[in-house]
């Protein structure tokens, strides 16, 4: 029996959870299926929200579109309205030009017709006055005796003469103001070189004098019966002068170099004392290698003062014996260095190779030292040296050159030409002899005097200038300033000068009478 309810009561638990089960599932249903209405509900009212959102945008944007078609539209409207105007004026000024031809176009036939009309009255007046000139003619023939072709002449020549002078008269002009601008640009090249190079006079001297400490040294510089100053003069080939002039013994010779060895000798010889044919042949010949040496270091610190590089020993030693060459008593090495310099300072006016001009200077008297070894002028024996050591075409033309001995082939040429002028032309430079100084004058008075209408000349102030006197009956006035020239070019070819010279020609009429 509890067996029996307790399986009742079991079934009736499992009837009683399965209805309740039921129920639950049911309930669980109906609150599912209430929550799907929801969503759907929601849903939908989303998607009419949606619906309505996409209309507004939908007429936002019709309307914003609307708005811009219309603003473009207007601006259209715009840009042909004044495109309008524009076309407009252009036609209303296409129709005042085409009004303003057709005037211009009455205008033009006008004057061509007065045009016209002048022509054929020019045409008959001309024909008028060729038929009076020829009358005219005519008359002047018949009252002067001349002919056509004989009053053409006596035309012709009086304005070849009236042409002539008036040729002249602007040949001098234009020569004049070309000169005036050429002296000026030049003058002031050549002031501003001289200004900035500072030169010493020259003292120079041609001969050498030995100071002795007493007389009694001359006889021993003579030596018994003559034989020191024999060996002396053999050993040195230096003439020694012995005369009665108190303490000092002239040593004189050609060669400076020579002359210059011979002094130190015998200075050295006088302050040792020991004076015999020996020892005057051993302190030659050391004096001769000190000198070698002395003249190699001269040219050395020459061309490193003016700093020309690459130079070799043939030219340094060359160099430095123009240490003891003079030249109108002006020291040609002091000359060369000068040259050197003044070609530096006018080539940095002119904007050109400073270096090379430096270097054409320095050497551009390098014959000197040893052109009375070998012949022709040291010009051109200076540029054969110079040549077979591979120097600048440049350099070997300028120093060959410098004396216009070949033709210049370069500027360079020109300016050591300027140089070496302004270097012996400056004041003290140079002393030049009473004989050629003399034939100097003569000569520029014969060139002068050798012109045809030139009644005198006279020349002045130290050769630097020549007065001309014209004969004033034989010569015009306009042919004054061609004479002149001529006088000048010729005295430039023939004469050597320092510096320039001066031609002043005087013209003038005199007239005299007596009153008795």
């Amino acid at each position: 029996m509890p067996f029996l309810w307790a399986a009742l009561g079991l079934v009736a638990g499992v009837a009683a959870g399965a209805v309740t089960y039921r129920l639950l599932q049911k309930k669980r249903a109906d609150s599912l299926t209430h929550r799907a209405e929801e969503r759907l509900a929601n849903a939908q009212k989303e998607a009419e929200r949606f619906r309505k959102e996409a209309e507004v945008h939908a007429k936002d944007d019709l309307l914003r579109r609307k708005e811009e078609l219309e603003r473009e539209t207007q601006e259209m409207r715009k840009s042909l309205r004044e495109q309008e105007k524009r076309i407009e004026k252009r036609e209303d000024s296409l129709d005042r030009k085409l009004t303003l031809i057709e005037k211009k176009e009455q205008v033009l036939e006008k004057t061509e017709k007065k045009t016209a009309e002048r022509d054929e009255e020019a045409q008959r007046k001309l024909a008028e006055a060729e038929k009076t000139l020829e009358e005219q003619r005519a008359t002047l023939s018949r009252l002067s005796g001349l002919s056509r072709d004989e009053a053409r002449k006596v035309l012709l020549d009086r304005v070849a003469s009236e042409i002539e002078q008036e040729a002249a008269q602007l040949e001098e002009r234009c020569i004049a103001r070309a000169r005036e601008d050429a002296e000026r640009k030049s003058r002031e090249v050549l002031a501003e070189a001289i200004q900035r190079c500072a030169a010493d006079h020259a003292t120079e001297h041609l001969v050498s004098s030995v100071t002795l400490p007493g007389d009694d040294m001359k006889g021993r510089i003579i030596g018994r019966e003559g034989r020191n100053i024999r060996a002396f003069e053999k050993a040195t080939g230096i003439d020694v002068i012995v005369d009665d002039t108190p303490g000092v013994v002239v040593v004189s010779g050609f060669d400076p170099i020579r002359r210059e060895i011979a002094r130190l000798s015998l200075e050295k010889l006088i302050q040792d004392g020991r004076i015999h044919p020996t020892r005057i042949e051993e302190v030659v010949k050391r004096t001769e290698g000190e000198m070698n040496e002395l003249i190699d270091e001269t040219g050395r610190q020459a061309a490193l003062e003016l700093e020309v590089p690459n130079l070799n020993k043939k030219a340094l030693h060359l160099m430095g014996r123009l240490k003891f060459r003079t030249s109108y008593g002006q020291n040609v090495l002091q000359h060369s260095r000068e040259v050197a310099i003044l070609c530096q300072l006018l080539a940095a006016e002119m904007h050109i190779d400073q270096k090379l001009a430096v270097r054409i200077g320095f050497l551009h008297d390098i014959g000197k030292a040893f052109d009375h070894e070998s012949e022709g002028g040291h010009a051109s024996i200076g540029a054969e040296l110079l040549g077979r050591h591979n120097e600048d075409p440049r350099v070997v033309n300028a120093v060959a050159a410098h004396h216009e001995e070949v033709p210049a082939t370069s500027i360079y040429a020109v300016l050591v030409q300027a140089a070496d002028a302004i270097s012996a032309a400056r004041p003290g430079a140079r002393r030049e002899s009473l004989e050629r100084y003399v034939k100097r004058l003569e000569r520029l008075e014969e060139i002068a005097q050798s012109h045809d209408g030139v009644e005198r000349a006279f020349a002045i102030q130290a050769g630097r200038e020549v007065r001309v006197i014209i004969k004033a009956d034989k010569v015009a006035e306009h042919a004054c300033s061609r004479i002149c020239r001529r006088i000048a070019k010729e005295i430039e070819e023939e004469l050597t000068y320092p510096g320039e010279v001066k031609i002043t020609l005087i013209r003038e009429s005199r007239f005299i009478e007596y009153a008795r």
